[in-house]
């Protein structure tokens, strides 16, 4: 299992036990701004998908890993979203419709982890993750598409393959 290099991160605020890292973001929302030569949370969730997407059990060491989980599955919800698509155009159709999609925080159903995160303390907590998770997930969309598609905007099938498969024996809807 790779884990994510964000591990001491100091004075990162926390919501209901994810950190809230800094992205490299155009996208509004409540992450801090990243600098664009860094690597991000993002960034290592795309770079280990392919690996850690094998693993049924994940070791968590810090709160960033708990991040990556999430990451790692919404990117396996992604590309069996994008399984079927010929085109960037219908992918890209696709990932929007997928981040219209109401994004649950822990204790509401559909949070795909119950048990792995700490409930929301207040409505205010549950909304900054909310919107949080919302920033990320479609910062993640939009990074995932340069590499599941190849520039002509045909499909890239070293990537799509991956949507068969199983992260942690989750069944994806």
């Amino acid at each position: 299992v790779y884990h994510s290099s964000f591990v001491g991160e100091e004075g990162i605020t926390k919501a209901c036990g994810f950190p809230l890292l800094p992205l490299k973001s155009h996208i509004k929302g409540p992450a801090p701004v990243s600098d664009q030569g860094k690597t991000d949370i993002v960034d290592e969730a795309i770079t280990f998908f392919r690996a850690n997407v094998f693993f049924r059990n994940f070791d968590v060491k810090s709160p960033a890993d708990k991040l990556l989980i999430y990451l790692t599955f919404y990117i396996n919800v992604a590309l069996k979203r994008l399984e079927g698509c010929r085109t960037l155009a219908e992918g890209t159709k696709a990932i929007i419709n997928l981040g219209l999609e109401n994004v649950p925080v822990p204790g509401e159903s559909g949070f795909p982890f119950p048990g792995l995160f700490v409930l929301p303390q207040s409505q205010k907590e549950a909304e900054l993750l909310r919107n949080y998770l919302k920033q990320i997930r479609e910062e993640t969309s939009g990074r995932l598409l340069s590499v599941a598609y190849r520039p002509n905007g045909t499909p890239n099938k070293w990537w799509l393959a991956f949507a068969k498969r199983k992260f942690m024996n989750i069944i994806i809807p």
